[in-house]
């Protein structure tokens, strides 16, 4: 993906794209930065960082209420080329809906970007430590528009006291000892109780008392219940 210019032929038209888990996205493409691009699909924009798109090519049945929308995305910077790391910046603090595992969306707000993770806030999950490598796409809410209809006071400006570490790796080791859980709780042996990491290994006891190592790079998201 990293042919920019061949994409900036692509801005202004309506494309399909093909995303990490058979995932068929489709609208107008936006912009183009060197690790994210952004498309408009005629009612949310879509922030998918290159890492996740497996193809993209011209949409073969256009969809005619797309032709004529002037679109300008709702993160951008005038000042500076898109990316990935930039536009979770931009995000801070908006509500957004968020996909990383599965067909599941995560709404919420970035409330801290670190080296190779950020931290989300959700209404349901609370907390979440989530991958870099493994956010799919991102999308900002519509102005004045709150996840479920939630008051302020149910979504605090300062969500967590929780210490921030650098890596993912270092903010596990501070959650040793406690019950948590990946990827949310997609399978049994994704929740347990985190015994220890070490070397970009996780280990899990699950509910049985079995111990599960997982290699931290596939983890997507981390939250306690």
């Amino acid at each position: 993906m990293n042919n920019l210019h061949s994409l900036n032929s692509l801005i202004g038209k309506q494309v399909e794209l093909e995303v990490s888990g058979k995932v068929l996205l489709e609208g107008i493409l936006v912009d183009v930065g060197l690790d994210i691009l952004v498309i408009y699909n005629g009612k949310e924009y879509l922030y998918i960082p290159h890492l996740h798109i497996h193809n993209i090519k011209l949409c073969t049945n256009p969809r005619t209420e797309l032709a004529d929308v002037d679109t300008e995305s709702p993160l951008y910077d005038e000042d500076e080329m898109i990316s990935y790391r930039k536009t979770l910046i931009n995000a801070k603090g908006r509500f957004v809906e968020i996909y990383v595992t599965g067909n599941k969306s995560i709404h919420g707000y970035i409330t801290a970007i670190l080296n190779d993770y950020f931290v989300f806030y959700s209404p349901v999950y609370k907390t979440m430590f989530i991958s870099l490598n493994h956010l799919k796409w991102l999308t900002p809410y519509q102005t004045n528009i709150t996840p479920y209809t939630l008051g302020n006071e149910v979504l605090p400006v300062k969500p967590t006291d929780i210490p921030l570490q650098r890596s993912l790796e270092e903010q596990l080791k501070k959650l040793e000892g406690k019950l948590t859980v990946f990827d949310l709780g997609d399978h049994p042996m994704k929740v347990g109780l985190l015994k220890q990491v070490q070397n970009n290994i996780i280990e899990l006891v699950t509910a049985s008392g079995e111990s599960v190592f997982w290699k931290l790079m596939h983890v997507k998201t981390i939250h306690l219940p």
